[in-house]
């Protein structure tokens, strides 16, 4: 075959190859970089929302103010690492844990700076409750257990701002004076006034707080353990339903009492509850 006929052959085998080099071959991986599978993209966006989600996620739910509800026990028991766990691994971690100032005989136990420790280093805050009172009447009786709780607080070196509870069971009598006097003298220190109890329609706890004056009852943060229910786990807790004075800063519900595994009551608690504990 001549030299120009081999050249001919040649140069149409170049022109026929080139484009089907280009059909097969060039073009199947332009068209995998420029085209995402509709899959792919849609985990891909699944993926970011899930993140968000994480960030987001809170303790519980909200109440009707928009405000995150936390779940949380009360205990005259010691906390020590053993109890600390019968609570985790039967009921779930507490957000907020309310301790006693002081011993009660045959009562409770006062909190410690070993048991404040523990408590902190498991991230749970602290809500302190002052129970040394059995006759709520009097001004100045009301200002004698303040300045004994303060003492008290003051030894555990509870900074300022935290509030102490002032607890006043249903067979207590109580008058406005009392609170009056314990709110006076917890303003006119580093603390912050509450008061724990059982608000329902017909106690004498209400009526002593509905008597007392409006700036008092707007300002006193109020505890409160009406209506009962059953103690449950921190899943299953109930929603947010604490009922208590009209005027009062209500922002904890002691929901439930006396469980028989582990000795603990357990609550729900307004997001703003922790701006007053420890």
């Amino acid at each position: 075959m001549k030299k120009y006929e081999l050249f001919t052959l040649a140069s149409l085998a170049l022109v026929i190859a080139i484009p089907l080099f280009f059909y097969f071959v060039v073009s199947p991986i332009n068209t995998s970089d420029s085209v995402q599978d509709p899959d792919t993209e849609e985990q891909e966006n699944n993926h970011g929302g899930g993140g968000n989600e994480e960030e987001n996620s809170n303790d519980g739910a909200t109440n009707d103010n928009g405000n995150e509800i936390h779940w949380g026990v009360d205990s005259a028991t010691y906390t020590d690492e053993e109890f600390l766990g019968c609570v985790v691994d039967n009921f779930g971690k507490p957000v907020v844990w309310g301790r006693y100032l002081g011993e009660k005989e045959g009562v409770s136990e006062g909190i410690d700076k070993a048991e404040i420790q523990l408590l902190h280093d498991n991230d749970i805050q602290i809500l302190v409750i002052y129970n040394h009172v059995e006759d709520a009447r009097g001004y100045d009786n009301g200002v004698n257990h303040a300045e004994e709780a303060i003492a008290m607080a003051e030894e555990l070196e509870i900074p300022e701002d935290v509030a102490i509870f002032v607890d006043i069971e249903p067979d207590y009598p109580v008058d406005a004076a009392f609170m009056e006097g314990w709110y006076q003298t917890m303003v006119d220190s580093n603390y912050e006034p509450g008061v724990y109890g059982v608000f329902d329609e017909e106690s004498e706890l209400l009526n002593a707080y509905n008597s007392m004056e409006q700036e008092v009852q707007e300002n006193t943060i109020v505890w409160t353990a009406y209506p009962q229910e059953e103690v449950t786990t921190k899943e299953n807790a109930p929603d947010y339903n604490p009922q208590g004075p009209d005027n009062a800063r209500v922002y904890g519900w002691q929901y439930a009492i006396d469980s028989e595994t582990c000795n603990i009551d357990t609550n729900l608690f307004e997001g703003n509850m922790l701006e007053y504990l420890w």
